[in-house]
């Protein structure tokens, strides 16, 4: 590992965005690791910034810092990752992302609509949940979080 190798953690927040007290509490996570100079500086890896990168996405996207924590527990600490590490985090979330992407989009399409939530109160639930028969179905918005 070189140098160059190495960035403080300044120089990783202005790449990343985050606030370096937000850096501070991943690595306090055990999501980054921090080499430590002579002087006492912390220095990342170059590769943190991907790391980071892919945090700030998973949250975007919805996960929970635990299910980030897990996934970025399988790569491997004080080297780079590679291609091969990167795609079984791929793996491992393609289920759940795909999932939420589904979510998403069925909400998206049914939010102007009836949900299935028992309301009553829009015209169109009338036709979709007429005396409210979804609720045999489940409590919830059942037009939403079940698949039609």
């Amino acid at each position: 590992m070189t140098r160059d190798d190495l960035l403080p953690i300044g120089d990783l927040a202005r790449r990343t965005g985050l606030a370096v007290s937000a850096i501070r509490f991943y690595e306090e996570k055990g999501l980054l690791q921090a080499f430590r100079t002579a002087g006492n500086q912390r220095r990342f890896l170059r590769s943190d910034i991907r790391r980071l990168s892919f945090i700030l996405i998973a949250q975007k996207l919805g996960l929970g810092l635990s299910e980030i924590e897990e996934q970025l527990g399988t790569l491997p600490q004080g080297r780079t990752p590679n291609q091969r590490d990167w795609q079984k985090i791929s793996m491992a979330m393609r289920q759940a992302i795909d999932a939420k992407i589904l979510l998403l989009t069925r909400t998206r399409n049914q939010l102007d609509q009836c949900i299935g939530c028992g309301c009553l109160s829009l015209k169109k639930c009338q036709l979709y949940n007429k005396e409210d028969k979804l609720a045999a179905a489940g409590t919830g918005p059942r037009l939403v979080i079940t698949a039609n």
